[in-house]
Parts: C-alpha cells; structure tokens; sequence
C-alpha cells in the first residue's frame, strides 16, 4: 500500500512478505502499514495468515520472502530479541509467565538493561543494585496500572485466567514498547476484564504507545481500534474504520461467503 507524501513514515511496514509451509501458502505478498500513535487491528476470517503475519514481524517465524521495516530500520529475519531491544514487543495469546515464579518476579525478569547480562558487571556489583531498584520500581509501577499488586508475591501458576492475560501485557510493558503488539487480548476473558483491557490500551496509546492487535472479539476491536485492516487468504484485503470495514462488500464476502457483486 502507497504511504502519501504527506504523512509521516509509518512506524511499521511489511512489504511483499510470502511464507510457505510446504504446500500450503500462509502468506502470498502481504502489504501492510501501522502508523505511529494508533491502535490498529489486524483482523481477518481463520486461516487468512494473521499468525504467521505477527510471526514474521517479530522474528518468530523466518518470511520467504518480502520485508518488515521498523521505525525506517530492516528487521525481517532479526533475531527476536534484538527486535525486542529495538522496540517492537509482542505478548503472546497464552500467557508465557514462568508458573513458579511470582508476578513481580515474572515482570522483573523482562525489564531491559539487565546488568547481571554483562559477566563483568555481574563480578563487580557494577551498578547492578542501583539497576535492581530503578526495574523493581517499575515493575510496581506497571503492576498498579494494571491492577496487579495485590498478587505481586502470588506465583503465576496461582492467577485466574484473567489475571495471567494482565500479566502478559504487563511483560510486554516492562521492555518499554514503541510498538506493542498483542496477540487476542481478550481471548476468553468476561465483558468486564474485556473492557479493563480495552481501557489500558487506550491509555498506553495516549502516552505515546503504538498498539497493533490481533483480536477475533469485534466489539472490542468496534471500541477501540481504527484503523481496521483486514486480511484474506495471506493477503491485504481492505482497510478503514470498522464500520466502513463492516459494510464492505469484499470483507462480508472473505467472512460469511457473499460474493462481492451480490
């Protein structure tokens, strides 16, 4: 897709990206683009590639061909650490906390800049306690935005469902996102967590946090998230508000089977 001249660099683009698992074609040239300070959603009926789409742009899966491009730099085919470290964090739909570990511990451990990394560091105590305390403060930071402190010294096998999705966006929080990427959110959770949810992303946005969700719950996507992108059969589809996605002929026709002319 065409970026106008007049509007700044997306933050995000893929260009032309294939992926094959043997015969079957996951991605066939996906063209897609987030622009800085949205909440976008990527949405599309089972089967149309959106997995394996956030797969390539976070460096789980390796693309064929084509490209990804953050903030103007290429990661396609990075390392998805380094691609963390650059900015672009994923959660995942199930939660990936560390079941014995506590929550704060869980966060703690996806603080950036560790200083234990460095062996050196590690021998010397080179500000690793000064580091220790500026990661335990936001850890405790991140776990009040989102309701988590009372269950802080709990470990992450003890939290409901809802809580471990909390969590999930909490690791996701603590390295400091430009882009956050969150893969069904509220996937499973009641109307009342779903909101809570939708309510901190949109926070997260108006403080600067770039937000690209895969969600199959329309309500939440309606609520929350504009631009709509959608996709089909490994490719871009269509993309507007969800109303407009809604009353789109070719949209209708990828999800419920109508042939766009009816």
């Amino acid at each position: 897709m065409p970026v106008s001249p007049l509007r700044e660099p997306p933050l995000l683009e893929v260009r032309g990206l294939v992926r094959r698992f043997g015969g079957v074609v996951a991605l066939d040239g996906l063209d897609l683009a987030v622009r800085r300070g949205t909440v976008t959603a990527l949405i599309g009926p089972n089967g149309a590639g959106k997995s394996t789409a956030f797969g390539c742009i976070s460096g789980v899966i390796r693309p064929d061909s084509g490209s990804v491009l953050f903030a103007g730099r290429d990661i396609t085919g990075e390392r998805p650490d380094r691609i963390t470290r650059a900015g672009l964090v994923r959660s995942f739909q199930i939660a990936r906390g560390i079941p014995r570990l506590t929550v704060l511990e869980n966060l703690l451990l996806y603080g950036p800049a560790q200083p234990g990394e460095a062996a050196w560091r590690a021998v010397l105590g080179a500000g690793v306690r000064g580091r220790e305390a500026v990661l335990r403060h936001r850890a405790r930071e991140v776990a009040a935005r989102l309701n988590l402190t009372r269950v802080l010294d709990n470990p992450a096998a003890a939290l409901s469902g809802g809580q471990k999705k909390l969590l999930e966006i909490g690791r996701a929080l603590m390295a400091e996102p430009q882009l956050l990427i969150l893969d069904e959110p509220v996937a499973g959770v009641n109307p009342t967590l779903a909101a809570e949810i939708a309510g901190h992303v949109a926070r997260l946005c108006d403080e600067g946090v770039t937000v690209l969700i895969v969600e199959h719950h329309m309500d939440f996507v309606a609520s929350l998230c504009d631009p709509v992108i959608v996709m089909a059969e490994g490719r871009w589809l269509a993309e507007a508000r969800f109303r407009e996605i809604a009353d789109d002929p070719r949209v209708q026709e990828a999800y419920m089977g109508r042939r766009a002319h009816a």
